[in-house]
């Protein structure tokens, strides 16, 4: 019988969440990301963006240390997300100039990664007001996007949407509108697009309004929020912690234009999905 002390029996691990969690002479060089998105995923289902922070901090602080470039860019791309949806401007424009700092040194400027980071950082100047810094982003990530990826990609779905928002913002209604109908046609052939297409309708009622009135665009608003209704309440979508985001994102527009019995029920769906997680 072999009773010799291990590591583990007198070591406190370095990283429990790492696939070799005790002290090593081989220097890692890279962070395991699938497993560092899993957790985060964890945490956002939970609605725990506390820990959701702390954990991107932390896996911020191993990519460095590591000297991993793609690791680090995934972690800032991730962290902008989280501190933009908080309305946290300053934390997150400062996350994106880090990763489209990134991007340049790390010599990555035509890679699917780059879009990426492109549309996430456009994504976060454009939800503090500065729609005009964000266009040239997004047109970068457009054109990478539309070499490099399928035509029914869910990702060139997102992109579409999210730079329509911003050429509505600069009051470019006619761009607006092509853009929303090409998200519209990627997320209709995505698995579980509903999600998407019901945000991006309710995103073209928004436009709706800001280029007519609501008095003269009513009847077309009716008609893009009675079928977002109808694409969330779509049999076989997972309720998930995705889900419940999207039922938060969504329920504020429901009120405003008088579904208010939905509007309720979005937030009950999301707040079940959060307590029971």
């Amino acid at each position: 019988m072999n009773d010799a002390l291990r590591p583990e029996d007198f070591i406190e691990p370095n990283c429990p969440l790492c696939p070799s969690p005790y002290y090593s002479d081989e220097p890692r060089t890279s962070i395991d990301v699938g497993r560092m998105l899993e957790k985060l995923d964890s945490y956002l289902d939970k609605n725990d963006t506390v820990s959701a922070r702390r954990h991107l901090e932390y896996w911020l602080a191993e990519a460095e240390h590591c000297g991993d470039f793609r690791g680090k860019l995934t972690v800032l791309n991730e962290i902008m997300g989280l501190h933009r949806k908080a309305g946290r401007r300053e934390e997150a424009v400062s996350s994106a100039e880090k990763a489209l700092a990134l991007v340049e040194s790390a010599g990555l400027e035509n890679t699917v990664s780059a879009a990426t980071t492109y549309l996430n950082a456009a994504t976060v100047y454009k939800a503090f007001g500065a729609a005009e810094k964000a266009i040239p982003l997004y047109l970068s990530a457009q054109k990478i996007y539309e070499s490099e990826l399928e035509e029914d990609d869910p990702r060139r779905g997102g992109l579409y949407n999210n730079m329509a928002l911003a050429y509505v913002d600069l009051g470019n209604f006619s761009e607006a509108d092509k853009l929303y109908h090409r998200a519209l046609s990627v997320m209709s052939r995505a698995k579980y697009g509903e999600l998407e297409q019901a945000v991006t309708l309710l995103n073209m009622a928004n436009a709706a309004e800001n280029e007519r009135g609501l008095l003269a665009a009513e009847e077309t608003i009716s008609g893009l929020v009675s079928r977002a209704e109808e694409l969330l309440d779509s049999p076989g979508l997972p309720r998930n912690g995705y889900y419940a985001f999207v039922c938060e994102k969504c329920a504020p527009t429901f009120g405003y234009y008088g579904y208010f019995l939905f509007q309720k029920e979005l937030e009950r769906r999301a707040k079940e999905i959060y307590e029971r997680a």
